[in-house]
């Protein structure tokens, strides 16, 4: 096991590990320690306790001293060095008309270098303004983007639960959160509900996500078709928390009859899906008909009726009712047509030549006879 203290700069969230070296630290005290980029200032969020190598990131850097009342004005001044350089800042972005918005400012403990931290939707060629604060601050620059998140991170405030970012409070690192988290825990999903200040979605969803993932193992999903004591029905909400199905049981006529079950007494059948197919299909069977139905038999007539209509039928009809039926009789008179195949077709045309032929001969005279029992001629008779 190896001692360190857990230190924090500038209320940034995260907590970095130092060797104490032989320094008694109590939780809330300002320290010097050493790091990569120099002597920093920070405040002390857990004092000396052993952990695992494991978990040690090396190298392990040292606490150099408990801060004291030096380093206390030396912070100080830096804090209104920090507050100049970014209104200073500011008017040079506004010259440059650069498009990024300056968010913070930091001096290092020892003031040998300024950074500035600033957000953009894009790239941003910031070389001018560089040369510029160097021939003002007479010191090495640095200017770094950050995301919505980091802003909010650094700027801290009360989030919509009313309390302090836990960002800016105590989470290290962003873990990724995506919008499955908000249906598998059934909230809204509309986007200014479940966002935080930053415009992301809250990093709180991300708490409570592994223990919902076990609860949904257990649960039928949404708009399932389940057996329950009071009868089938389909699922309708379903409250992970408290272990209850909202179920909207099936009832002949009148209004649905809606009730509660614990997921326990309730029974699986089908999905949603399968139970909306099968009632499609059982609704078009009963609208078709079927091939083989017979048609229906005429209803046989009674003897009154029978009788009345022989006595309708010999009654004679107005005159105008008879002009009418003429009329109908004639309209739905259409000639025939006769459909006749190519050997019929044929024969037609040679019983047309011959009919033609015979028109153009000159008719034959009949003889008439003499009393005689001899022929008589119209020549002869006109001779004699």
């Amino acid at each position: 096991m190896t001692e360190v203290v857990s230190v924090r700069f500038k209320n940034r969230g995260k907590s970095y590990y130092f060797d104490p070296r032989n320094h008694q630290v109590k939780t809330g005290q300002n320290v010097v320690v050493e790091t990569s980029k120099g002597l920093e200032f920070g405040e002390c969020v857990r004092g000396n306790f052993h952990v695992e190598p494991t978990k040690l990131v090396p190298p392990l850097r040292p606490v150099i001293r408990i801060a004291t009342e030096a380093d206390q004005k030396t912070i100080e001044t830096n804090r209104e060095r920090e507050q100049q350089a970014l209104r200073t800042c500011q008017e040079k972005i506004r010259e440059h008309a650069l498009d990024m918005k300056l968010v913070d400012v930091e001096y290092n403990f020892e003031g040998s270098k300024l950074l500035f931290f600033f957000t953009s939707d894009g790239r941003v060629d910031f070389r001018e303004l560089v040369r510029d604060l160097a021939s003002i601050f007479r010191t090495r620059i640095e200017l770094r983007q950050i995301g919505v998140r980091d802003e909010a991170k650094m700027l801290g405030g009360l989030g919509i639960c009313g309390k302090e970012f836990c960002c800016s409070q105590f989470l290290d690192d962003f873990q990724p959160v995506s919008i499955k988290m908000a249906k598998t825990q059934n909230l809204s999903l509309n986007p200014t509900k479940i966002s935080g200040t930053c415009g992301r979605l809250m990093c709180c969803l991300k708490y409570e996500q592994d223990a919902y993932e076990e609860l949904v193992k257990n649960a039928p999903k949404m708009d399932s078709y389940v057996e329950t004591p009071d009868g089938n029905g389909t699922i309708a909400e379903i409250n992970l928390l408290r272990q209850k199905a909202k179920v909207r049981l099936e009832t002949r006529g009148g209004d649905p009859q809606v009730n509660y079950y614990p997921l326990g007494d309730i029974t699986f059948i089908k999905t949603g899906k399968q139970r909306r197919a099968e009632l499609a299909a059982g609704a078009a069977a009963r609208q078709e008909k079927p091939a083989n139905a017979q048609p229906r038999k005429p209803r046989q007539q009674t003897s009154d009726a029978k009788a009345q209509k022989n006595e309708d039928a010999t009654k004679p009809k107005p005159r105008e009712s008879r002009r009418r039926d003429s009329d109908k009789r004639t309209e739905k008179k259409e000639p025939s047509v006769l459909v006749q195949d190519s050997a019929q077709g044929k024969a037609a045309d040679h019983t047309g030549e011959a009919h033609s032929a015979n028109q153009n001969k000159r008719p034959r005279r009949r003889r008439k006879k003499r009393p005689d029992g001899g022929d008589q001629r119209p020549d002869a008779q006109k001779s004699e």
